[in-house]
């Protein structure tokens, strides 16, 4: 019987995710992942030792740095991989059954869908090598299952026309938007985003599809519309703007809101989700009243277990409470990782009431997500040496009004890696704004949130930023760039001389 995955009670959840986890990892997972049997061998954990959701904590933490290490050994992320043994499978009752009741062949080309890997995604490979994650069809799977979720709580429609402006990579967002199409049936297009066809082969495509929804990176939906509006181009018809691969905050909804409805679609809802390579699926908002905060991401507890931990010591904390978000599957194969820790801070925390806006009873991660890396040194003339929290800095700047577009740039005054930071705002104002008095309501709220100011503040055109931002170069623009590592001191430093004693 197909259950509800999103209307079940939320102590019924639970009481299946228990039970799902306690096989997964004794059936799936420790027999067929040579990491984790390693790992639990190693901790002295049985592999009938994890039962519920409470024994997860005696299993310990995976992490991007994890995932690093093992990228340098010889097969280490191969490990990560789930590897049936064939011999020890055959020997296994169900499966002789199996064999005996559809035949060797029939059993054969089963477990080679649920096990053999013939996809791939990875991470962008920002601060390391990309970090590859490997599927199978039963991954595949999966990933058209929360693609498809993603679409029922935007409130798509079997008539919709989705413009895929991702960037054409190995990467999840533009996988999953795929996915997602043909799990509804609904007719999709995949541009590529600007490094393939370039903003103005997106905005030719967006003419001749007339989409109603548009899915992309924040910055690059920004400037794609801006540039729409520049070059005197109505996009009608648009219903929902569904974001993904940056933080998403009210002022960013609120200017791509605008800029729709000057581009004659008003009335449109923005969307945000999350999602990262390493859980293989992401999680949608639900199409809420645009003019009240969003109820947060909603997850598939059938899917994944979510926790919420202090980042300082790992322990799980209280639903409703701040902390790093936490992710261990519950069904995937191809390459693995348990109690996977994001690095990515969430306000609000998992709160398990039921959404007052859908009214779906699943958990939901609330509040601001920000990543713990966006935490920098600074070493200006007020703060020396202070650590400065750039998350806060990002959704103040986003926020912002008269703010279209934006980059900081952290460098070393006079270029001298021996010399104070400097921050300068590259700023690309909305419409009809006086550029002086826009500056000093800047550097006034500026300081006032954040206690301190921009060295500079600087006024670029819509097609400068999108450089600087590297629109149609990189896969993810960069909104807050630190370039103190290139500086070079100009005159060599002279050596210290000491006097030998007489």
């Amino acid at each position: 019987m197909k259950r509800n995955w999103d209307k079940e009670p939320i102590e019924r959840q639970m009481t299946r995710q228990d039970e799902a986890l306690k096989k997964y990892l004794s059936k799936v997972v420790l027999p067929n992942s040579a990491y984790y049997r390693n790992l639990f061998q190693a901790y002295g954990i049985g592999l009938n030792e994890v039962r519920c959701m409470a024994d997860l904590q005696a299993v310990p933490f995976t992490s991007k740095e994890t995932l690093v290490a093992a990228l340098a050994e010889p097969d280490g992320i191969r490990s990560f991989v789930l590897e049936p043994d064939a011999k020890a499978l055959a020997r296994k009752p169900s499966v002789i059954l199996k064999s005996l009741l559809l035949g060797k062949k029939s059993v054969r080309k089963s477990m080679e869908r649920e096990f053999r890997p013939v996809f791939m995604t990875s991470t962008t490979g920002r601060s390391a090598d990309p970090i590859p994650f490997l599927y199978s069809h039963h991954d595949l799977n999966n990933l058209r299952k929360a693609g498809g979720r993603v679409i029922e709580l935007g409130d798509a429609r079997r008539k919709d026309r989705i413009l895929n402006a991702f960037p054409y990579a190995p990467h999840l967002a533009y996988w999953l938007t795929h996915y997602a199409a043909l799990e509804k049936n609904i007719f999709c297009v995949s541009t590529g985003g600007g490094k393939v066809m370039g903003t103005a082969g997106n905005l030719r495509l967006i003419k001749k599809t007339r989409p109603s929804i548009l899915v992309g990176m924040p910055t690059f939906i920004y400037h794609l519309l801006r540039q729409a509006e520049e070059d005197g181009q109505m996009i009608r018809g648009l219903r929902r703007i569904v974001l993904g691969g940056e933080k998403v905050v009210a002022g960013t909804r609120r200017k791509l809101a605008d800029l729709a409805e000057r581009l004659g679609s008003p009335g449109i809802r923005v969307i945000a989700t999350y999602g990262f390579t390493e859980a293989k699926l992401a999680w949608p908002e639900c199409s809420h009243d645009p003019a009240k905060e969003s109820t947060g991401y909603h997850v598939s507890p059938d899917l994944g277990i979510v926790e919420i931990v202090d980042p300082e010591t790992g322990w799980p904390v209280p639903d409703g409470h701040p902390g790093e978000i936490v992710f261990t599957p519950l069904k995937a194969r191809g390459s693995v990782v348990l109690r996977y820790r994001t690095g990515d801070l969430t306000e609000g925390g998992l709160v398990r009431d039921t959404c007052p806006c859908c009214g779906r009873t699943v958990p939901r991660i609330t509040g601001k997500i920000s990543r713990v890396s966006q935490h920098l040194s600074v070493n200006m003339e007020k703060l020396k040496g202070t650590l400065v929290d750039f998350n806060e800095i990002e959704h103040f700047l986003d926020d912002l009004e008269g703010v279209g577009s934006w980059q900081l740039e952290l460098s070393k005054a006079n270029n001298d890696p021996l010399d104070l930071d400097e921050l300068t705002l590259r700023i690309c104002p909305e419409s009809g704004l006086d550029n002086r008095s826009l500056a000093n309501e800047i550097c006034e709220s500026f300081e006032q949130a954040m206690e301190l100011r921009p060295n500079r503040i600087s006024f670029v055109t819509p097609e400068e930023l999108r450089k600087r931002h590297g629109v149609g170069d990189l896969l993810k623009e960069e909104k807050i760039v630190d370039r103190r590592q290139n500086a070079v001191r100009s005159t060599p430093i002279e050596p210290h001389l000491v006097k030998a004693d007489a």
